[in-house]
C-alpha cells in the first residue's frame, strides 16, 4: 500500500475527523472563554485590587536603569500576575467546559438497562412458584 493511499484512508477515518472538528470548535471556545476573563472577570478583580490588573502584577529583581553611556537596561523581574492570569483562565475555561458537558449529559437520553440474563429469570420463576 502506498504511502499517499495510507494517508488517504487516515484521514477518511471517522474519528480523525470529529478530533479536528473539536479542536477547531475548542480553541474558538477558548478564545470566548477569554474574552469573557478579559472583559468581565479581571476587571472585577482590577477593582477589587486598587486598580491594577493582575497580568501587570510582578517582583522586580533589577529596575529598568540608565547606564553611564546613556544605555537603556531592560528591568529583570518575574511576572508571577502573568502566570496568575493564565490559571485562571485556564480553571474558568475548565469550569465552563464542565457546566457544557453535564448539560450535555442531561440531555442526552439514558442508556437502555441491560437485559436480566435468563438464568436469573428463571431463578426468579422458580421462587415465586416455591412461594405458592
Amino acid at each position: 500500500m502506498g504511502m499517499l493511499t495510507e494517508f488517504k484512508a487516515f484521514i477518511a477515518r471517522g474519528n480523525v475527523v470529529d478530533l479536528a472538528v473539536g479542536v477547531v470548535i475548542g480553541a474558538a471556545f477558548g478564545k470566548i472563554v477569554t474574552a469573557l476573563v478579559d472583559g468581565i472577570v479581571m476587571p472585577v478583580v482590577a477593582l477589587l485590587t486598587g486598580g491594577t490588573s493582575v497580568a501587570d502584577w510582578k517582583y522586580v529583581v533589577t529596575p529598568a536603569a540608565v547606564d553611564a553611556a546613556g544605555k537603556q537596561t531592560a528591568e529583570v523581574a518575574f511576572k508571577y500576575g502573568m502566570v496568575l492570569q493564565t490559571l485562571i483562565d485556564f480553571l474558568l475555561i475548565a469550569f465552563v467546559i464542565f457546566l457544557f458537558l453535564k448539560a450535555y449529559n442531561r440531555l442526552r437520553d439514558p442508556a437502555p438497562e441491560p437485559a436480566t440474563p435468563e438464568d436469573v429469570l428463571l431463578l426468579r420463576e422458580i421462587r415465586d412458584s416455591l412461594k405458592r
